[in-house]
């Protein structure tokens, strides 16, 4: 399974420089070993880094994600003070790759479709509301 992450520094701070970038891109690496991962590509700009990671079904994104950031913010505000401030690699999109983002568009056009039946039009009020299904004679 593959997964793509967008790491943003903190308020979008420009503090990602080129040591910077090549440097988390070893940490990255490192911490998805430790997940039995595979980190395939990683890119970034002065403000934000983008992963491809392929991870094995039986780890969780979110403990894989909790661990990039905690481990990669600590290493690297620790190896560079000039930027320990203005790091936090804290906030954390997480975009999905085309198949599952094709899933969740269906599944929440499922969805939406679905409630939509269940609702109707309370007269000329405008009001929604769950339509009352007969009570058993």
């Amino acid at each position: 399974m593959h997964v793509h992450l967008v790491f943003v520094a903190k308020y979008r701070r420009k503090v990602f420089d080129g040591d910077a970038i090549d440097r988390l891109r070893i940490i990255f690496a490192k911490t998805c070993a430790n997940f039995e991962a595979q980190l395939i590509e990683m890119d970034g700009e002065d403000d934000h880094v983008h992963l491809l990671v392929e991870y094995p079904p039986k780890v969780a994104v979110s403990h894989l994600v909790n661990s990039l950031k905690g481990v990669s913010s600590r290493l690297l505000r620790k190896e560079r003070p000039d930027i320990q401030n203005a790091t936090g690699a804290a906030s954390c999109g997480l975009l999905p790759t085309s198949h599952q983002a094709a899933a969740a568009r269906r599944l929440a056009s499922s969805a939406n479709t679905l409630s939509s039946r269940r609702l109707q039009l309370n007269g000329s009020k405008g009001v929604l509301r769950t339509p009352r299904y007969p009570s058993p004679a």
